[in-house]
């Protein structure tokens, strides 16, 4: 069996973290056939997810994201290119939320 641990440090708190969360969840059971549940919770939500061959789970805080997959023994062989998958698409949907910086208006 090999295992896939990844963690992503945010500042988008709970409610933004959520949203990503479920994103994420859609897109692995529509691209890779996984079944997700969701859990909420007061200051940690749980994504859980499995298909033949992976389970795992995204926890999900105010300011992290943590991913923990096992891998079967045939998957086993594919870690590095899964692995590589799920560090691009959390990557991707945290890009389109980094909060937006306020610039000071132009002194004249």
């Amino acid at each position: 069996m090999a295992d896939i641990h990844i963690e992503r440090e945010h500042t988008l708190g709970l409610t933004q973290a959520r949203k990503i969360a479920f994103q994420w969840a859609e897109q692995v059971e529509e691209k890779f056939d996984m079944a997700c549940t969701y859990e909420e919770g007061e200051t940690e939500d749980l994504v859980s997810f499995t298909r033949s061959g992976v389970s795992g789970e995204l926890k999900v805080t105010k300011d992290l994201l943590a991913l923990d997959a096992k891998l079967g023994f045939l998957l086993g062989a594919f870690k590095d290119k899964i692995e590589g998958e799920i560090v691009k698409n959390l990557d991707t949907l945290l890009a389109k939320k980094k909060p937006a910086v306020k610039k000071k208006p132009a002194a004249k």
